[in-house]
């Protein structure tokens, strides 16, 4: 087991993140954390992060990541429908959170890391000082320092226990079915290193993007199951510090988002060229589905190493394209993963035929079943006949590869026609003096919706309603068209490069009660 892990200045050999592994495992055994226990944690990217999430292998845990935007409303509220039995933060998350109130549950800090200090600017000094003059809130690094390694070998994975973004209601928990009569679940992860990942012994995978999103953390978990691979772990993605890294450190295997492809496209070109990044083997992409422009420029740029998996926290990877296929299938996110099937299904599950958009439902037992922890009655049409939906809308082409027009709850209807936003932002994107941009629907009287542009500019105030549809002109139909415009200095982001549409949205929902 020769694979270390980097963070910054760190680091981390194989045999110190084991033995810290197995001091965490045996401090939850004394905490009261054991099997089908669960725990949360409110870190933002940190080696210690995956060690906590090996510690509940050997403890038979789940685990449950907290998005550290969420308000102390909303992460209590996934806290308490998962019954966590105890809260892992990093200290300047925890008194953030500890502002709102407490939840009856223990509650542990790690030292928040230099390098998180400095990549958001935290004064960690301020929130020590809050945490010092709270008896019961413990410093977990101390405490496991003074354990004894566990000696007992891992139990089977329960793994993430991850949230649904909850942009329709509450956040929905997802929690792995355990079936003793299956693999265990860390065998798939392993497996998955070589057979979607295509890493091999002494390879070096970097991620940037938050650990508390299920791809990236999945992702990475892979490359450490492996035990040989490197694993580099950075704060969060900045564009330029992103080739930095990949040249200083010679990597081999990136996750890397849409947004973040946009960020390095936009940087000068003279910029770009001072950075090597011929290491680099295997790039892979998941998450909102990446522009065909934007993935053959960066093609063109760092060469036919970029795969695209299409996924979901409630089903897994579900299907994956390579560079040359994405050249011969632009728009495609590939065909399904060996041992699955997909089907479209149209009103009442109906079968619909190829090129005809529908729900696209998946079976793919490798990753096994789930439920939902609080579902609502929300599930009458997720499962059918053992193929499952999560609400995206696409199509099967003549040859088996996916095409996904967008998310249903994003479908805009507007004079009685589909719109799907993500379409519309992938040519938008292009427009040269548009940063970012996000399109949603908003009540209208006539047409029931109607389209609304979100955009942040180079230039403050530069951008117009009429240049937007000049531009659109020729690449879209012009019921298309954005009919609002809204600037912006700055979108409602992931640092993943998810949008909160709900949040842009409200005000028109406001305005329509």
């Amino acid at each position: 087991m020769s694979g270390h892990l980097f963070y910054h200045q760190l680091n981390v050999p194989r045999t110190v993140f084991e033995q810290n592994v197995k001091k965490m495992a045996s401090t939850l055994l004394s905490l009261g954390i054991g099997e089908d226990s669960c725990i949360a944690i409110l870190m933002r990217n940190d080696p210690h992060y995956f060690e906590i999430i090996e510690a509940c292998r050997y403890v038979g845990a789940y685990y449950v990541p907290l998005n550290w935007h969420g308000t102390g409303k909303e992460l209590e509220h996934i806290v308490i429908d998962a019954k966590a039995e105890l809260l892992l933060a990093h200290s300047d998350l925890l008194a953030n959170f500890l502002a709102s109130g407490r939840l009856d549950i223990p509650h542990f800090y790690l030292p928040t890391p230099q390098a998180v200090q400095d990549a958001y600017q935290i004064d960690a000094a301020l929130r020590a000082e809050c945490l010092a003059n709270s008896d019961w809130v413990q410093n977990f690094e101390e405490l496991y320092q003074k354990s004894l390694p566990i000696s007992s070998a891992p139990l089977r994975f329960r793994g993430m226990q991850a949230y649904t973004s909850g942009s329709t209601g509450r956040p929905k928990g997802i929690k792995r079915v355990q079936d003793k009569q299956k693999p265990d679940t860390y065998l798939v992860y392993k497996s998955l290193a070589n057979s979607l990942m295509q890493l091999v012994e002494h390879d070096r995978f970097y991620v940037c993007a938050p650990v508390y999103h299920s791809a990236p953390n999945a992702l990475t978990l892979c490359a450490i199951a492996a035990e040989t691979i490197d694993v580099y772990i950075s704060a969060k993605f900045e564009a330029e510090r992103f080739l930095a890294d990949i040249q200083n450190n010679a990597i081999t295997h990136i996750y890397i988002v849409p947004t973040m492809m946009v960020r390095l496209l936009k940087l000068p070109l003279p910029v770009r060229q001072q950075y090597d990044v011929s290491s680099l083997k295997f790039a892979i992409s998941t998450g909102s589905q990446c522009p065909p422009q934007v993935k053959k420029a960066m093609i063109d740029w760092f060469g036919p190493i970029f795969y695209e998996s299409y996924g979901a926290s409630e089903i897994g990877f579900m299907t994956l394209i390579s560079s040359d296929e994405a050249l011969i299938k632009p728009g495609s996110v590939g065909k399904v993963l060996p041992g699955g099937s997909i089907k479209i299904l149209g009103q009442h599950g109906k079968v619909l035929n190829t090129n005809e958009s529908g729900l696209i439902y998946i079976n793919l037992p490798q990753f096994g079943e789930f439920s939902y922890t609080n579902a609502e009655g929300d599930c009458n049409e997720t499962h059918i006949d053992g193929y499952t939906t999560v609400g995206d809308i696409g199509y099967l082409d003549e040859d088996d590869y996916l095409f996904i027009n967008d998310r249903q709850k994003d479908m805009v209807i507007s004079g009685g026609a589909n719109v799907f936003p993500a379409e519309i932002e992938a040519q938008l994107i292009e427009m040269p003096s548009i940063v970012d941009c996000a399109v949603f629907g908003a009540p209208d009287p006539e047409f029931g919706e109607t389209l609304v542009l979100a955009a942040v500019c180079k230039k403050p105030g530069e951008l117009t309603l009429e240049q937007v549809h000049k531009f659109l002109t020729g690449k879209l139909a012009k019921f298309k068209f954005p009919q609002k415009l809204e600037l912006h200095t700055q979108l409602p982001r992931e640092d993943s490069g998810k949008i909160f549409k709900q949040r842009l949205k409200k005000t028109y929902q406001n305005n329509s009660q």
